[in-house]
């Protein structure tokens, strides 16, 4: 089968040449070949516009000019290229990374704040003062 070829099974047929043939009138829709199905698909980029279940839309006005923004999420069904796996798996080890030193530096501060609380002092006249800071009115 072809890269834009459709399947010509019954209830297998492309999602594109479905959505499209509901549009179009009954008498376009049966003059329609598949080549020209094929050519519509290719030209519009054969994209789904469909729904998101977060789709947030607007427009902000500054000064003289208007921008407008979208904000679209919902999962991604789509192949990923051996690029972007590779650049998954970094995001997702950096930010695991980040998770585990924020985690960290959390724990051993709550750790250094009851030491101080608890009055013991392990290194003789010296302190982080975090103590004297939370403690202060």
């Amino acid at each position: 089968m072809k890269k834009h070829e459709t399947s010509k099974k019954p209830g297998n047929e492309d999602w594109f040449a479905t959505g499209l043939k509901e549009r179009l009138p009954a008498d376009v829709r049966e003059s329609l070949t598949e080549e020209q199905l094929q050519a519509l698909k290719i030209a519009f980029g054969a994209r789904r516009w469909g729904r998101h279940p977060v789709d947030l839309r607007g427009t902000l006005n500054v000064w003289r000019s208007r921008y407008y923004f979208v904000f679209l999420m919902g999962r991604n069904d789509r192949q990923l290229s051996r690029r972007e796996r590779r650049l998954s798996r970094v995001a997702n080890a950096l930010t695991i990374a980040a998770f585990l030193l924020f985690s960290l530096l959390l724990g051993l501060g709550t750790l250094y704040v009851f030491k101080s609380a608890l009055g013991i002092n392990l290194l003789p006249n010296s302190s982080l003062g975090l103590w004297d800071w939370l403690k202060a009115p």
